[in-house]
């Protein structure tokens, strides 16, 4: 009999723990009996930010709300109206931080192909692009997305490119058509993102050297 007991109490202990994570929507794999699977990350740990760090923070948000694509942007606000909600009861947050940001033109162009790099980024997909050139030059590449770079007036895209079959940084705003072509790609020695900043730093240290 108290086998059947425990039995009863683990059955609905796994049915109160399935009914929390549907009505908190919390990203989990598995079912009843064989056991749960968190996918990723869904809360932050409790801390204490100083008045100076949610400046910090507010700042770096109100970049995102002007120099980023609609995703981003929606996010950041989500950001921000969850600071507000559960800022220290002793010291509000402000309703205004007093940072304007104004992007640049030429920045937003290249937005419609934000979304689309970051996830390829993300999930090693290669991406086809028709770039062209700040000389008026036109090209197909096929290229492996490594990271994006926000230059204040433009955003850039450094990859492993297979036509040059070498690193290469391109303008985001001067990419004509960007798709997935349907292959992923893992990481290798000499073409990622670590490859391509050692190989940046080095030639900074023999221009240096010379000068």
């Amino acid at each position: 009999m108290p086998e059947i007991f425990e039995c009863l109490a683990a059955v609905k202990q796994e049915f109160l723990f399935e009914n929390a994570v549907d009505a908190f929507g919390v990203p989990i794999d598995g079912e009843r009996g064989v056991g749960y699977l968190l996918r990723e990350p869904v809360f932050l740990p409790p801390m204490a930010l100083s008045f100076t760090e949610l400046e910090a923070l507010s700042l770096g948000m109100a970049i995102v709300q002007e120099a980023a694509d609609e995703e981003l942007q929606a996010a950041a606000v989500a950001v921000m109206n969850k600071v507000g909600e559960h800022a220290s009861n002793r010291r509000q947050a402000p309703k205004s931080w007093g940072f304007g940001v104004y992007a640049f033109e030429r920045a937003q162009e290249g937005f419609r192909h934000m979304p689309l790099i970051r996830r390829a980024i993300r999930e090693g997909l290669k991406l086809r692009i028709d770039y062209r050139s700040l000389d008026d030059r036109n090209s197909t590449r096929v290229i492996r997305p490594l990271q994006t770079e926000f230059w204040g007036r433009v955003w850039t895209c450094s990859a492993w490119c297979e036509l040059r079959n070498s690193f290469r940084a391109f303008r985001i705003d001067q990419m004509q058509h960007c798709e997935p072509t349907g292959e992923a790609f893992q990481p290798e020695t000499g073409k990622t993102i670590e490859d391509y900043l050692k190989q940046i730093a080095d030639q900074m240290d023999r221009d240096q050297d010379r000068s």
